[in-house]
């Protein structure tokens, strides 16, 4: 049984390899691009894996610490922490502009929610195009596998329009064209489906992470409020001091 057993495994490895390398190779040009295609989506995908997290995108000791200045009114602080390079996050780059319209406008207490919604628009629809070039790959895929089709059959009817049936270089080369318009075929779905579904996965984590900023930083804004309002928010205005005033009898006689 076991003399037997090898034989047929190796019998039937050998089957998979050679099956897998025909599906690798048996697509022609069309195949490679669609084969170059999946890895940049897989090196895309593990990219966008890395970068879109809550922990990278809203950092905890972050929020800790912008938490910690605004509760003590320090804001110009608290955007100088957000400027900084070593600290650049989805958030600090939302927050930044809110805390600089606070600071330098006049009626920066009431529009400081109103640049945080338009920098937070801005910053959401970064991410969403950075997810565009995955999205582009899973509709690219399957149409260059379509085109691999439309040209495995044209040379199939040409084979048949030039071929002797007798011949048997004529069976080898209809077989050859027809199964390099399946492969491509299957080769562009293979790497579509994934992409697609990969694509609307980041995009639903984005608009969580979204949802979860904005959060943070209607509460980091209302913190802000909360100094201010007890007189405790540091804002850059410039402050002049008095003019000396003239010495009682210092005038001309």
């Amino acid at each position: 049984m076991n003399m037997l057993g090898i034989p047929l495994l190796a019998a039937a490895d050998s089957q998979a390899g050679s099956t897998l390398l025909k599906f690798i190779t048996g697509g022609g040009l069309i195949g490679y691009i669609i084969i170059l295609l999946s890895i940049v989506a897989l090196v895309l995908v593990v990219v966008h894996a890395l970068q879109i997290r809550r922990t990278q995108l809203v950092p905890i000791e972050q929020t800790s610490s912008l938490r910690e200045l605004l509760t003590l009114g320090r804001a110009e602080e608290a955007l100088q922490y957000c400027i900084m390079p070593a600290n650049d996050s989805y958030l600090t780059r939302i927050l930044a502009p809110g805390l600089t319209r606070f600071l330098k406008s006049p009626f920066g207490a009431f529009e400081i929610k109103t640049a945080i919604e338009d920098a937070g628009a801005e910053q959401t629809e970064r991410l969403y195009r950075s997810t565009d070039a995955l999205g582009v790959i899973g509709s690219i895929a399957p149409l260059m596998g379509l085109l691999g089709t439309v040209w495995g059959m044209i040379g199939a009817f040409d084979t048949v329009s030039a071929g002797a049936v007798s011949d048997s270089a004529y069976y080898e080369q209809l077989a050859s064209n027809i199964s390099l318009a399946l492969v491509t075929t299957m080769q562009g779905l293979v790497v579509a489906i994934p992409c697609v579904i990969l694509y609307s996965f980041f995009r639903n984590r984005i608009d969580a992470i979204a949802a979860d900023a904005g959060g943070e930083l209607d509460q980091l804004a209302m913190l802000l409020e909360s100094a201010q309002s007890t007189g405790g928010a540091r804002r850059s205005t410039s402050t002049r001091a008095p003019s000396p005033q003239p010495a009682d009898g210092g005038g001309p006689r």
